[in-house]
């Protein structure tokens, strides 16, 4: 199939390097060029699959209830709150 392209002239270059460097046409070097970046896009690149390394973040601490944390971070939530409304006065 004949077509016309419009091709970035430092593309263009490239391509012409690398046609006189293998000793091809600058119509094989564009077809084939063409034809190996339309190979990597169909198939999915290779992934390694995501791993988590856990780490020790210590222990909770003392004087504090794991048990009632939704409380814990109300409390926490209402200081914020009230020491907003503090810094306006």
């Amino acid at each position: 199939m004949r077509t016309t392209l419009t091709i970035d002239d430092k593309l263009a270059e490239a391509l012409k390097e690398l046609a006189y460097a293998t000793n091809k046409s600058f119509k094989d070097v564009v077809n084939e060029t063409l034809q190996a970046g339309l190979a990597t896009k169909s198939r999915p690149p290779k992934t390694k699959p995501y791993r988590v390394k856990p780490v020790s973040l210590g222990g909770a601490q003392a004087g504090v209830n794991l048990d009632k944390a939704l409380q814990l971070a109300d409390a926490i939530e209402d200081e914020e709150i009230a020491r907003k409304i503090r810094m306006r006065k």
